[in-house]
């Protein structure tokens, strides 16, 4: 039982329904993907190139693998591999999502629709087509940065913002050993058998 004059924080309040809020972006990113890919797919034939600027080609490419073309050379097996990889991290990331509390997480929110928008539009293409179609191709000279697309870029920019707050905005909030080892001292206040160690 606390003393009359201790500070007791609550728990912080998760964002449950609100973090639904973050689908408008994940929906309008999905919408770019498959207009990007579709457009593609209308106007070039496999492998046909179109020079933009003097490191920047547009192109149409198959992906078989995963983002930026890895295991593209595979068996086959990878098709319903990151079908099932995509779905599941889809599930893992909406339940984050709606876990994290209300307030402070704007960075890891938004990270969390983007890696979830590129999951989900490159999944689409694996289900309809057996492949992902890739179209960005960036090239310095002969050496090219493997070609890539709308949601491969939401992919990595998601991971990115991930990244940053688990690295600098996480410890700006106290971090997530401090609330741990705040709940673990509360409960053991509650309940003294409890070991605080």
């Amino acid at each position: 039982m606390p003393s009359p004059g201790e500070d007791r924080r609550q728990p912080p309040e998760i964002a449950g329904k609100q973090s639904l809020r973050w689908l408008w972006l994940v929906g309008i990113l999905i919408l770019a993907d498959q207009i990007t890919k579709l457009m593609i797919v209308d106007s070039f034939e496999l492998y046909q190139r179109m020079n933009i600027w003097p490191f920047f080609d547009l192109v149409r490419l198959h992906n078989t693998g995963a983002a930026f073309s890895l295991f593209a050379e595979a068996g086959g097996w990878q098709r319903w591999f990151f079908t099932i990889l995509a779905f599941v991290v889809s599930v893992v990331i909406l339940w984050w999502q709606w876990t994290l509390p209300k307030a402070r997480h704007r960075v890891l929110s938004l990270g969390l629709a983007l890696v979830l928008a590129g999951a989900l539009g490159n999944v689409i293409d694996r289900v309809m087509y057996g492949y992902v179609v890739d179209f960005l191709l960036f090239y310095v000279g002969e050496y090219s940065w493997p070609a890539f697309n709308v949601a491969d870029s939401a992919i990595t920019c998601g991971v990115v913002l991930v990244m940053y707050d688990h690295l600098f905005l996480e410890k700006r909030r106290g971090g997530r050993r401090a609330s741990d080892n705040e709940a673990r001292n509360r409960r053991a206040s509650d309940n003294p058998d409890i070991d605080k160690s």
